[in-house]
């Protein structure tokens, strides 16, 4: 991670699921954007949006344009009202003190808010390094409105719930009670971008292990980070059967060097940062440094000052991506109105770009998210899920 992170048990400590790189800055060729781009300007020095959010619009990230014609021709567009509680460090959604609501969600709708961590209603990102704002920038930040970048599921309600501390921290009691809010708050999806120690077993979080089925009994999609050891092992609440674990990939479409994979990686979603040393995957160049994940959030710790962070890489990164992508498979739908958890693991699942060994592998699971195949009419999924 980007912090110093100290760990304490019984009652475990998570912290912020992200990691810091150097970002490779030269200036990329323009290309003619293509139909649907949105207006926000990116940063010019990469070449403007499209290749500032390669995430989005990229040859290796999640293809969102066509994913927006689906939900909007569902008549839900951008996730309209689908509601995503994000657990994390707060969110830059409003002024207060010498907080600023974020410029980038000028339209975006925030519901609920609570912070878990100060036990009040007001959930800032009191993270100096915005780690919440950022995430939740990812899933839902305004689009189209001619400034930074863009969201996912940017009409989607966002449930702003702080879980963890100022440093990125939280222990397992805390972040359980998140949970169980948003399910009491009606939340569809919730998305975790934070990883507790490889050593931490599930036997030593029964509270938060036992929100997250609750939720899951309620028909919400948990999606958590696989976490940034760098190890084939997936770090807990990601572990937990009832959470869909997303590791990390690069502009190259590699395993990102820092993501946790192995058994139970569901699949995997654009966490920017360096290639992992895959010898036999083609797409793994040693030694390539790729552009991160660049979303709005603090300039420079500044809670009233806002520009597009190029620092932030993880598996934190990836997880909102399919948040927000399940989001709009919700809004488009193409698994009805109320679709189960299982229902929406297995679509996006089966949707996905395979990578690495041929069919579900430990390094990608399921492979690269694909928001376009999970939101199309035209894609029939797999009898693997129940009703």
């Amino acid at each position: 991670g980007r912090r110093g992170v100290a760990y304490a048990v019984p009652d475990p400590v998570a912290h912020a699921a992200d990691a810091t790189t150097a970002t490779d800055t030269t200036t990329a060729p323009t290309t003619p954007p293509p139909p649907g781009l949105p207006n926000d300007p990116g940063l010019p020095a990469l070449g403007g949006l499209l290749a500032t959010q390669w995430n989005f619009f990229g040859p290796w990230g999640i293809d969102a344009i066509p994913a927006w014609a689906n939900a909007a021709s569902a008549g839900h567009p951008g996730a309209d009202d689908v509601r995503i509680a994000v657990l994390d460090t707060g969110v830059a959604y409003r002024d207060d003190g010498r907080y600023r609501r974020s410029p980038d969600f000028g339209g975006t709708r925030f519901v609920a808010p609570y912070d878990f961590v100060a036990d009040d209603r007001v959930a800032l990102d009191r993270d100096p390094y915005g780690h919440g704002t950022h995430v939740t920038g990812t899933i839902a930040e305004t689009t189209g409105n001619g400034i930074g970048v863009s969201g996912l599921a940017w009409r989607a309600q966002i449930m702003p719930l702080r879980v963890l501390d100022a440093e990125g921290r939280g222990d397992a009691v805390t972040i359980a009670r998140g949970v169980r809010y948003a399910v009491a708050h009606g939340a569809r999806i919730i998305n975790m971008s934070l990883e507790f120690p490889l050593t931490v077993t599930g036997r030593q979080m029964p509270e938060l292990l036992d929100a997250i089925h609750e939720a899951y009994d309620h028909g919400v999609l948990v999606v958590a980070a696989t976490g940034n050891d760098s190890r084939a092992r997936v770090a807990y609440p990601a572990r937990d059967s009832d959470t869909l674990a997303v590791g990390a990939t690069t502009d190259d479409g590699c395993l990102a060097s820092f993501s946790n994979d192995g058994p139970g990686i569901g699949l995997v979603a654009p966490g920017g940062g360096p290639d992992a040393s895959l010898v036999r995957d083609l797409h793994c160049r040693h030694g390539h440094v790729g552009t991160n994940i660049i979303q709005t959030t603090y300039a420079d710790g500044d809670p009233a000052d806002f520009g597009l962070a190029t620092d932030f890489d993880g598996t934190s990164m990836a997880a909102p991506h399919v948040t927000g992508t399940a989001a709009l498979v919700i809004a488009s739908g193409v698994l009805g109105p109320h679709p189960t958890p299982a229902q929406l693991e297995c679509r996006l699942k089966a949707t996905a770009r395979p990578l690495g060994l041929a069919g579900p592998n430990r390094v990608y699971g399921y492979g690269l998210l694909d928001a376009a195949t999970a939101t199309s009419l035209a894609t029939v999924t797999p009898q693997c899920a129940p009703g």
